[in-house]
């Protein structure tokens, strides 16, 4: 019986090994071993792709709700940016530095003139670069509260911006309203 197709392999069975033990003494190298012994099998690879689209489905819902996470600490962000601006507005209004509405409260009529500023003694002051886009909508439309409305109403009464609040009506991680933040 021959092994291997290499002339210095017959030889050394044939030459060097007794007839009994020519079979079990044989070596066979890597490169010489049949192609069905290389690579891996129908099942390995199908137990490799499980295991992937394994770890894959674990994923998915993770980056999720990164991607949700981000979005709503974005939104915490603009809410609070356009709350300080209202904020030094109503500060510059009370301490008389412009002149406003007498039933405004000292409160802005609306986010663009946050936005477009105020002249104070010949100085145009801004208290807003620009109005965010809600992460949540994806436009720059806001809900708004004046000082004048009822706490729990949706509707704006339009006399004053005294908050501001996301028009979603999406509910958060937290189980919140985005509208109620």
């Amino acid at each position: 019986m021959i092994v291997s197709n290499n002339p210095a392999v017959r030889r050394a069975i044939t030459l060097d090994v007794p007839p009994s033990r020519r079979f079990l003494s044989v070596k066979v190298s890597s490169q010489e071993r049949c192609d069905s012994e290389a690579g891996l099998t129908l099942v390995e690879l199908i137990i490799v792709v499980a295991i992937l689209s394994i770890l894959a489905s674990a994923a998915i819902p993770i980056a999720r709700f990164q991607v949700r996470r981000e979005k709503e600490r974005e939104l915490r962000r603009d809410l609070w940016e356009m709350r300080a601006a209202i904020d030094r507005y109503k500060d510059a209004a009370d301490k008389g530095a412009f002149q406003i509405k007498a039933d405004s409260l000292g409160y802005p009529p609306d986010l663009q003139t946050l936005v477009d500023g105020v002249d104070v003694q010949g100085k145009k002051v801004r208290f807003l670069r620009r109005i965010p886009v809600d992460p949540m909508t994806g436009t720059p439309e806001w809900g708004f509260r004046s000082n004048q409305d009822d706490p729990e109403s949706d509707s704006f009464g339009g006399q004053n911006v005294f908050d501001v609040h996301s028009k979603s009506q999406g509910t958060a991680l937290d189980g919140s309203k985005y509208s109620s933040w």
